[in-house]
């Protein structure tokens, strides 16, 4: 059974870091377009950050220069580091891997930034 499980997510207060891992199993990862996405209470699940097989990135707007994603094929892990919190990035974060036929979903990881 495929498994995404994403890790790292507390609470932080506002100007503070965080590090997402997202571990996957049973799946071929380095030929998987690896992405971290959230969801706010109330809202629409966006795409925070993508990185593809080849190690092509894209952010959303509002993280460009705070975060950065990255992966280790080795460790069949992406990870999402996040610097320069503020309050409005806190959500649920959720880490997605697509390949050409399927996509999975990790269980999301909570990353709240509050003083």
């Amino acid at each position: 059974q495929v498994q995404l499980v994403e890790s790292g997510g507390g609470l932080v207060q506002p100007g503070g870091s965080l590090r997402l891992s997202c571990a996957t199993s049973r799946i071929l990862f380095s030929v998987y377009t690896m992405s971290w996405y959230r969801q706010a209470p109330g809202k629409q699940r966006d795409l925070v950050a993508a990185i593809t097989s080849t190690g092509g990135t894209n952010y959303l707007d509002s993280v460009k220069g705070r975060f950065t994603i990255s992966r280790d094929n080795a460790k069949n892990t992406v990870y999402l580091q996040m610097n320069s919190l503020k309050p409005e990035d806190t959500a649920v974060y959720y880490c997605k891997a697509r390949g050409l036929q399927n996509t999975y979903w990790g269980q999301g990881t909570q990353v709240t930034v509050s003083s």
